[in-house]
């Protein structure tokens, strides 16, 4: 199922619809203002229900955000630290949705990237496929967790919006 999410929005205090590429409200990603760390709470839109929260670690070595569902971390995205190419990030996972990793990688500052756990892609991000100004789409593969896989596209994209500002 495609989604369509704005990039580069996410600040203190942003929300933001994610929709269906069919422009229906799907999720609300709701950046919370007055928090000592970024967080944001992505919402179902049809139950209002809170179905992950995203935060910044605030003690890192490098830039990472968790992922968290019903108070319990699912999920920790960090940018892997060898790369011999270009840019990777990983989402180390936890809690119900078991172990395991989901690799990220591709183009992030044209937001053309692929999201793999154990060598099967699970997930498409893509700008190409909808001409919408500042919008890109995220093609979530049958069967797989939606909102992870929305949560960690939301981590990517704020992690390499804070290490690479100029770039448009």
């Amino acid at each position: 199922m495609k989604f369509l999410m704005r990039e580069r929005v996410f600040g203190i205090g942003d929300d933001h619809w994610i929709t269906t590429e069919h422009g229906d409200k799907a999720y609300l990603v709701d950046g919370k203002a007055l928090r000592v760390r970024e967080t944001f709470e992505l919402k179902d839109h049809h139950t209002g229900e809170i179905v992950a929260v995203i935060k910044k670690k605030l003690i890192s070595v490098r830039d990472t955000m968790v992922v968290e569902r019903d108070d319990h971390r699912i999920a920790t995205v960090k940018k892997k630290l060898i790369t011999v190419f270009r840019d990777k990030y990983l989402a180390e996972l936890e809690g119900e949705v078991g172990g395991g990793e989901i690799e990220v990688h591709g183009n992030f500052t044209d937001h053309e990237f692929t999201m793999e756990r154990d060598g099967r892609r699970i997930a498409q991000v893509s700008k190409k496929w909808f001409s919408v100004r500042d919008t890109y789409a995220i093609d979530v593969a049958d069967g797989e967790d939606i909102p992870l896989l929305l949560s960690v596209a939301v981590c990517v994209d704020h992690l390499h919006a804070e290490e690479h500002p100029h770039e448009v």
